[in-house]
């Protein structure tokens, strides 16, 4: 690859070789230790002298930019002098639109590995023992072998036929979704499948109903979108269907396991919002997040497999089920929306990359996902249990977790004189990782709790955990 230096006219040629390595390793465009051409083949390249472009090494080197290893090479310095910052544009055409994608908040951020505390209750994580290594590795070994005769072009938007075929047998299996493979547009990850949605439906100014509280990225991605997003209270049946406002062009929901409080919609108020979406003409979003692990309860027909009139789009994700890191999602995309949502596809990344597209087709035909799963249900069963024996034993006198029949966290109340972030910061104090349910209300007016994940925290761990959270309640409560 032929380094980038632009030569113009015949005059001062060492001296703009040298100007323009200087400005990029300044930059960090040529980053430090990165090797530089031998300057013959530079010479070469330009067009001009070996002896210019030794020249313009010489004056480098002086100034401690490059060094040179005998027998090795020229290499930018590993240490360089500090570069000026770039200066802060006041005056941008765009400044306030980038402002305010600036100023958003972006919460359920994973912590960075550096910055994990020793004991983890964050949600949506889940341990990385119990990730399939072997055979996820022999199914990504199928996988490339499959595209080594397909490099080179673009692949469908919509996804692979085989793994859109893969994931309709799977959700009709364990989820009860009624669909085909076309009816499927494979994305990446459940957030870029709600974005799609709303790209196509959504309007500046769109009334939009979302359960209060709820999944702040999809309020907050709504948002982002303009729309009116109108919080619509939970109850113990689910959503409030009859706080749905008139107008409303979209309702995102829940409905199997509610986030973040954990309750399940009733059979009766899932037949009632779809009477009022289509009293509305409204798109229901309904997003099935980590409903592979169910616990106790009654399982209900899904929204999407009770829709008589095409108005419910079902989402998921193998993020809860396989990792996070993955990004690999699905819509189930009700007949109006499927060739908008296609195209708002190609013209967002053009298609989920084919590899892991393949990889996954490969090991949900092998049957491996469902053996993941179940032998994940059984771990955190188990990590479930542990964390309701406490929450219910000793620590209930200060915390209460709610009813939750499904997923791998728990929605917990906190009885005790301080504030949810109060006890978070706390904990992080004794390396405890709690995270507040703040995030979760559009409202002020939100109930003080805890978003307790147990995906990512060992079985063992969760005794000496809580005993230290015991410790400063204890120490607040004298």
């Amino acid at each position: 690859m032929e380094l980038h230096v632009v030569i113009e006219g015949t005059r001062g040629l060492a001296e703009q070789i040298y100007r323009q390595l200087r400005d990029g390793i300044r930059t960090g465009r040529l980053a430090a230790g990165q090797q530089l051409p031998p300057s013959r083949l530079l010479a070469d390249q330009l067009g001009v002298s070996r002896k210019t472009v030794a020249q313009a090494y010489a004056k480098l080197t002086l100034d401690r930019l490059i060094v040179t290893q005998v027998g090795a090479g020229t290499f930018v310095a590993s240490r360089l002098p500090p570069s000026s910052r770039p200066l802060v544009q006041d005056d941008l055409a765009g400044r306030v639109v980038a402002r305010q994608w600036q100023d958003i908040r972006t919460p359920l951020r994973h912590p960075v590995p550096e910055a994990r505390l020793r004991y983890e209750f964050i949600a949506g994580a889940s341990s990385r023992r119990l990730f399939p290594e072997a055979e996820w590795r022999q199914c990504a070994l199928h996988a490339l072998r499959r595209t080594a005769t397909l490099r080179g072009f673009y692949a469908e938007p919509e996804g692979l036929p085989e793994l859109r075929d893969a994931v309709a047998r799977h959700i009709g299996f364990s989820r009860g979704v009624s669909c085909r493979p076309e009816d499927l547009v494979i994305t990446s990850g459940a957030q870029q499948a709600l974005d799609l949605i709303a790209r196509v439906l959504i309007e500046p100014g769109s009334i939009v109903a979302m359960e209060e509280p709820g999944y702040p990225l999809a309020r907050m991605l709504l948002e982002a979108q303009r729309a009116c997003v109108v919080p619509v209270p939970v109850d113990a049946e689910g959503l409030c269907v009859d706080r749905i406002p008139d107008g409303t062009r979209l309702i995102y929901t829940t409905p199997t396991h509610q986030f973040p409080l954990g309750m399940t919609m009733s059979a009766a108020r899932r037949h009632a919002l779809l009477d009022r979406a289509c009293e509305l003409g409204a798109i229901v979003v309904e997003d099935d997040y980590d409903s592979e692990f169910r616990y106790v309860g009654q399982t209900f027909e899904p929204l999407q497999t009770l829709d008589r009139q095409g108005l419910v789009a079902y989402i998921g994700t193998f993020s809860k089920s396989l990792s996070p890191e993955l990004r690999l999602g699905y819509a189930v995309a009700p007949p109006a929306l499927r060739t908008a949502l296609i195209n708002a596809k190609h013209l967002s990344d053009w298609h989920t990359p084919t590899v892991l597209q393949w990889t996954l087709a490969r090991f949900m035909a092998e049957g491996h996902l469902l053996r993941h799963v179940r032998r994940c249900h059984e771990v955190f069963s188990e990590r479930r249990e542990r964390l309701l024996a406490r929450l219910t034993g000793d620590l209930s006198p200060w915390l209460e977790p709610l009813p939750a029949i499904a997923g791998y966290h728990l929605a917990v109340m906190i009885h005790a004189p301080l504030t949810a972030m109060q006890l978070c910061q706390l904990a992080r104090r004794v390396e405890v990782g709690l995270y507040p349910l703040d995030d979760c209300y559009a409202l002020p007016d939100g109930k003080p709790g805890l978003l307790m994940g147990f995906g990512a925290i060992e079985a063992q761990d969760i005794d000496p955990a809580l005993d230290r959270v015991r410790g400063i309640l204890e120490q607040l409560a004298g």
